[in-house]
């Protein structure tokens, strides 16, 4: 499989990654270990060489999950990211902590769960409003010299945040939330992280599993999705149709909607990986898959349109156009 350089970051990736978000039980429910695993292992076989996991999934879990699979897998191969920035209370809660003495125990503790010595990338899971950004900079260029990480930058900031981190450190990689019908971050930050060279991992590119084209607009879900507005009444079973219209397209490339959605994502410029949340081997081959293929041009804005029709609008006059 390809490599791109992740920004300035000297990371070479695959251009999917694996993600573990979906070990996180109180979002998407309890998940089989043992599929995760086979996943994981299946994932490298495919040439997929960049993992992507957070402290706050599950609490630990899907870094320990991880940290298994990689046992029987070459590290030198890899390229491992993890997220901190909870401080995690005994009795579950959580409340934002980047203080550097927090920061290293974090660092530390994910260091253990994965059972390697060293992080390639570590991002700051959200944005703390209470720590000084020099001390948060400074914190991750000293676990850097330590050699407990390669690679630092942030995850969930937005373009005003990310520049400010960018003045007190050399924050590398950003990982915001994107999907070809949630594009927001187009409008500043991915031209902002053009400009400078940051690097841009993607997460959620197939909007929680809607983009995948499994939905028919009459599913219920019991995970944290049965809250999500975009997954029940109308909006649902619009956008589920609206998914549904791209088989055609699908079908003249030989892909799938789920790899036809995906291999869109990844042809924008400002976008270097997109992590995809995956629980099954299955899954794995699925979205490797869409790598086979390059659309069009005017294929992708074909896309693009159906995924978001035009809505009609009222004029002066009050005709509708």
């Amino acid at each position: 499989m390809e490599r791109v350089t992740l920004g300035s970051s000297g990371l070479f990736v695959s251009p999917i990654s694996f993600g573990t978000w979906q070990l996180s039980p109180r979002f998407w429910g309890e998940q089989s270990k043992a599929d995760a695993l086979d996943a994981m292992k299946c994932a490298y076989d495919l040439g997929i060489n960049f993992f992507d996991t957070a402290d706050a999934y599950g609490d630990g879990f899907a870094e320990t999950v991880l940290g298994e699979a990689l046992k029987d897998l070459p590290r030198q191969d890899l390229v491992i990211c993890t997220k901190w920035f909870n401080h995690f209370n005994p009795d579950a809660s959580r409340y934002p902590d980047l203080s550097p003495q927090h920061l290293r125990e974090r660092c530390d503790a994910s260091l253990e769960r994965l059972g390697i010595d060293t992080v390639d990338l570590c991002l700051l899971h959200m944005f703390d409003p209470l720590t000084p950004l020099q001390d948060v900079a400074e914190t991750l260029e000293d676990l850097r010299y330590q050699g407990k990480i390669r690679a630092f930058g942030v995850s969930n900031h937005n373009v005003e945040q990310l520049r400010a981190q960018r003045a007190f450190g050399a924050y590398s990689v950003v990982q915001p939330a994107y999907s070809l019908i949630a594009p927001e971050i187009e409008g500043d930050l991915l031209p902002y992280c053009q400009a400078e060279n940051v690097g841009v991992m993607v997460y959620s590119p197939l909007h929680k599993g809607l983009l995948t084209g499994k939905y028919k607009g009459d599913e219920t879900f019991a995970d944290f999705r049965a809250n999500h507005p975009d997954f029940h009444g109308e909006r649902f079973r619009h956008l589920c149709q609206c998914v549904q219209n791209l088989q055609p397209l699908a079908d003249g490339y030989g892909l799938t909607i789920y790899q036809l959605v995906l291999a869109a994502t990844l042809m924008h410029p400002g976008i270097h990986n997109a992590i995809c949340g995956i629980k099954t081997r299955e899954q794995i081959r699925e979205a490797a898959g869409a790598l086979e293929c390059s659309l069009s041009r005017e294929d992708y804005f074909t896309i693009r349109k159906t995924l978001n029709p035009p809505t009609k609008i009222a004029d002066a006059s009050g005709s509708r156009k």
